[in-house]
C-alpha cells in the first residue's frame, strides 16, 4: 500500500512553489526564480496586497530580462498583469530554462506586503496561443477564397457558354 502512494505522490503533476507574503519596498521591485530544468509547465500565478495599493504589477519573464531590467534597460515580458491591487496570470512555458516572477511596486509611493502564490503544473496540456487568425489575414484568406471561386466558376461559365454558342455541324444526307 506504501509503495502504490509512493508511486502516487512521485507522479503528481502540480506543485506549489511559494505561498507567502513578502515586504516590498515604495519605489522597487522583489522576484522570485521559476527554474524549469527538464520540462515545460504552465506557471500560475497570483497576488494580492490588499486595499491599501492599485499600483502593483506582476511579470513573468526570463532571467536575462531580469538581468536587463536590474540595469534599468529595456527587457521583455512573457506575461504581466495590469497594475492593481491583487492579479493573476497564467502562462504555458513551452522552453526549458531559467525564470522570474516579478512584483514591481515603482508605481506606488508606500511600501506594501503581497500575498504571493506561485504553482507548476507539469501535466497540463498545452493551449495553442493563437486561436483565431488576425483580421488582415482573415480578410487575406477570404480574398483568395472569393478569387479562387470566382475564376472556377467564370471558367465553367465560359467553356459551357462556347458549347451552348457552337454551331452544330450540318447532318449530311446519307450515302
Amino acid at each position: 500500500m506504501i509503495a502504490v502512494a509512493l508511486i502516487l505522490l512521485a507522479s503528481a503533476t502540480h506543485v506549489d512553489l511559494v505561498d507567502d507574503v513578502y515586504p516590498i519596498p515604495a519605489d522597487r521591485w522583489r522576484y522570485v526564480p521559476v527554474v524549469l530544468r527538464q520540462r515545460t509547465a504552465l506557471v500560475t500565478a497570483s497576488f494580492e496586497t490588499g486595499a491599501n495599493s492599485r499600483h502593483v504589477r506582476m511579470a513573468l519573464m526570463r532571467r536575462e530580462d531580469l538581468d536587463r531590467l536590474r540595469q534599468d534597460k529595456p527587457n521583455g515580458v512573457l506575461a504581466t498583469t495590469g497594475p492593481s491591487d491583487s492579479g493573476r496570470l497564467r502562462y504555458a512555458v513551452r522552453v526549458p530554462g531559467e525564470y522570474v516572477l516579478v512584483i514591481d511596486n515603482r508605481s506606488d509611493p508606500d511600501p506594501i506586503l503581497a500575498h504571493l502564490r506561485v504553482s507548476l503544473d507539469f501535466g497540463a496540456e498545452a493551449v495553442p496561443d493563437v486561436t483565431q487568425l488576425s483580421p488582415l489575414r482573415q480578410a487575406l484568406v477570404i480574398a483568395i477564397s472569393f478569387s479562387v471561386f470566382f475564376s472556377i466558376a467564370g471558367y465553367s461559365a465560359r467553356r459551357l457558354l462556347r458549347g451552348i454558342k457552337r454551331p452544330t455541324p450540318p447532318e449530311l444526307p446519307p450515302p
